[in-house]
């Protein structure tokens, strides 16, 4: 099954305020905001769920002078927003009359046929121009904000929401969606060439060389799979010029496209931070995970011991997904290309069984009579039962009262007991807790039961990323 969500790009020129209405929409510090223009170096990613909708917030670096090396790269993330975003917001700070930049910004999200808003910022303070002076850059729909005042932010995510699909239950098919994610020149193209069995990829010593998703259909083991290959993400600051552009945007939908997720690692340069967040963005998107080492081939004296020392050191650079199994590969001599496959199919039924919930109700109870959860004098959580509500990834509500003082290393515990039980090695599970107090006052409240547990679950996914940091 795949899911795709959307994906919102912020563009427009340093210091109008792109990452402070990120980081209101988004409510969160996960941008860095500061009065320096050009403060933001990065995109950064933020998952929105608002009225039955879901997506992707995408904050990109402010757009400069292109003839400044860095810079010029900063152009190369805007023009990449435009090419995979669904919906563009055009960022303008209200009080500064348009100048050739802001027509530029505009006339570039608008040459790409997709939705797109006009955001004029910093709507509270002295000095904001008449709307008259901004129907020059021909965007129809315009928005007033205040990041800083939380003012208009509502009105934009209606407005956001309403050019984009509700979340919807997709038909099962049995198509294995596997994509190959990593550094560039990690060696994805070619272990994707080696898996597909053909040149479907351009394979060079170039960093960069794949710019786009490419896509290839194989059997295995009577499975239709389907091969998701990707540009590479380069470390901040290492962007260069031309050849490779920045393709945040499209690794993080081949993420939501797939069900498994290879994370390739180059044996010569392991365990970046940059791998880290990468094994973490697929965690958080529910997918399931395999950590490839590749290019074995090209280590020299290398036997069983250097294999065995090199494991531990990896797994603890990884320890916020315990769960991930490691594979050492090499596309060169083919060694363990087809386990690959093998493990894939595993993680996949992994993700797919489900549970019985007496033995899930059974374990609650025995958690908490060997550990009971903490919480304040005279109130303390209580657990009362446990349900698997999904698959794929598996997803477990614990009901009760006085949740909200339940500890995320209380979550830890409790999933650590959950894949004791059952094995879910190579795909995360995630656990959502409802408070029974809470529920029966919003039914006589007559709020969205619905709706908030959506907000309930993306609490606690917030909570599980906070607490691997």
């Amino acid at each position: 099954m795949s899911k795709k969500l959307p994906t919102v790009a912020i563009i427009g020129q340093a210091n109008v305020g792109k990452s402070s209405l990120f980081n209101r929409m988004v409510k969160s510090k996960q941008a860095i905001v500061a009065k320096e223009a050009g403060t933001t170096r990065d995109n950064v990613l933020g998952k929105i769920n608002y009225d039955h909708h879901s997506f992707w917030l995408v904050d990109t670096a402010g757009l400069k002078d292109p003839n400044d090396e860095f810079e010029a790269t900063i152009q190369d993330q805007i023009e990449e927003a435009v090419v995979a975003a669904d919906v563009i917001l055009v960022v303008i700070d209200s009080t500064r009359y348009l100048d050739d930049k802001d027509k530029l910004i505009a006339k570039k999200a608008l040459k790409s046929k997709k939705p797109v808003i006009l955001v004029l910022n910093k709507s509270d303070l002295k000095g904001s121009l008449n709307e008259s002076e901004f129907l020059r850059l021909g965007i129809k729909t315009r928005i007033y904000t205040s990041a800083e005042h939380n003012r208009g932010i509502d009105d934009l995510l209606k407005e956001i929401t309403n050019n984009i699909p509700q979340m919807k239950d997709t038909k099962e098919d049995d198509v294995l969606r596997i994509a190959l994610i990593g550094r560039p020149n990690a060696g994805k193209s070619h272990l994707f060439n080696t898996l597909a069995g053909k040149q479907q990829a351009i394979v060079a010593n170039v960093a960069g060389t794949t710019r786009d998703i490419n896509r290839v259909s194989i059997r295995y083991d009577k499975r239709a799979i389907e091969l998701l290959d990707t540009a590479g993400i380069r470390r901040q600051g290492k962007q260069e010029q031309g050849i490779e552009k920045f393709s945040v945007l499209r690794t993080l939908q081949a993420i939501e496209q797939s069900d498994i997720c290879l994370l390739l690692m180059d044996v010569n340069e392991l365990n970046t931070q940059l791998d880290q967040r990468l094994a973490g963005m697929i965690a958080d998107s529910g997918k399931g995970l395999i950590i490839v080492v590749t290019k074995w081939d090209a280590v020299e004296g290398k036997d069983a011991y250097t294999r065995d020392a090199l494991a531990p050191k990896i797994a603890h650079s990884f320890n916020f997904v315990p769960w991930t199994p490691l594979i050492f590969t090499s596309s060169i001599t083919g060694q363990n290309v087809t386990k690959i496959f093998d493990l894939a199919l595993d993680i996949d039924k992994r993700r797919k069984q489900e549970t019985k919930t007496r033995v899930l109700n059974d374990l609650l109870q025995k958690a908490i009579q060997m550990h009971p959860p903490a919480g304040l004098k005279n109130t303390h959580p209580k657990l009362r039962y446990i349900v698997q509500t999904d698959t794929t990834p598996p997803w477990f509500v614990i009901y009760g009262s006085n949740l909200k003082f339940i500890h995320w290393s209380y979550e830890r515990y409790l999933e650590n007991l959950i894949r004791e039980t059952y094995d879910y090695t190579g795909t995360p599970i995630k656990l959502s807790f409802r408070d029974e107090k809470q529920i029966k006052e919003n039914k006589k409240l007559g709020i969205d039961i619905k709706q908030l547990k959506k907000d309930k679950d993306h609490e606690s996914n917030n909570r599980s990323r906070q607490s691997r940091r």
